[in-house]
């Protein structure tokens, strides 16, 4: 019994410390170890190419809005934190790829041009062109704000850069307002992401509460408005059937 006691305890012993580094072998397996989906794709992409990935990301997500920068961007800071990129090339290179893919749209709407976008806007239901000459006399004021703050509002930040491009706003003024109102979103939640590390999806959750709202509000407007529209054109029928009766 005494032999085997000893011989026990040295066979065992090179198993603890085993146990003890399976935490620090999965921790070495990358920002990618324990995500899935999109997120897990998009570290690997940044890990990488490395920085810019992400700018890539962020490019794709302005021209495919189902990649949400809500998630990219923190998982960019996150990233940066493991070591992949500097912080610094993170806000950079994010920041260029949403000027990239804001520059792609805006361009778009300027092929698509004001001429044809009045015969889309002629053929659509519910909308005439009166409604698109007050949005036009509304951007013509209000246009450069619309680009900056736009570029901070969920779903808006993509859409915004094709009336620029529609209303051909100057490219120069279009690009720096876009990269300011686009670097300060994007220092906002690459900084969350890096400084709460494998905690970025809160960031991410609290954006999403954000993304919620807009959605939430721009569909109550849009009901509205259709309803309203609906209306209007029921009453204009009525009006015009009682008309033709001879009634006043």
């Amino acid at each position: 019994m005494t032999a085997a006691s000893s011989v026990l305890p040295a066979a065992l012993a090179p198993t603890a410390p085993a146990l003890h580094a399976a935490p620090d072998l999965a921790a070495a397996g990358g920002a990618a170890a324990g995500l899935g989906g999109v997120a897990e794709w998009a570290v690997q992409v940044m890990e990488t190419i490395g920085a810019p990935g992400a700018g890539l990301l962020v490019a794709l997500e302005n021209l495919f809005p189902p990649l949400p920068s809500e998630v990219i961007l923190p998982l960019a800071g996150f990233t940066a934190s493991q070591g992949n990129f500097s912080l610094a090339g993170a806000i950079f290179w994010t920041t260029l790829g949403a000027v990239l893919g804001a520059t792609a749209l805006y361009w778009i709407g300027a092929a698509l041009g004001r001429r044809r976008l009045r015969v889309i806007v002629d053929r659509m239901p519910l909308v005439d062109l009166h409604d698109l000459d007050r949005t036009e006399a509304w951007f013509e004021r209000h246009g450069r704000a619309a680009v900056f703050f736009g570029r901070m509002i969920p779903i808006f930040r993509s859409l915004i850069s094709i009336p620029a491009g529609v209303e051909r706003m100057s490219f120069l003024a279009f690009v720096l307002l876009s990269t300011a109102g686009s670097l300060i979103w994007n220092t906002v939640f690459v900084l969350a992401g890096f400084y709460l590390g494998e905690n970025w999806h809160l960031a991410e959750q609290y954006a999403g509460v954000f993304s919620r709202i807009v959605l939430v509000t721009v569909a109550v407007l849009v009901a509205w408005w259709v309803v309203k529209r609906v209306l209007r054109n029921r009453r204009g029928l009525s009006d015009a059937a009682r008309r033709e009766r001879g009634e006043p």
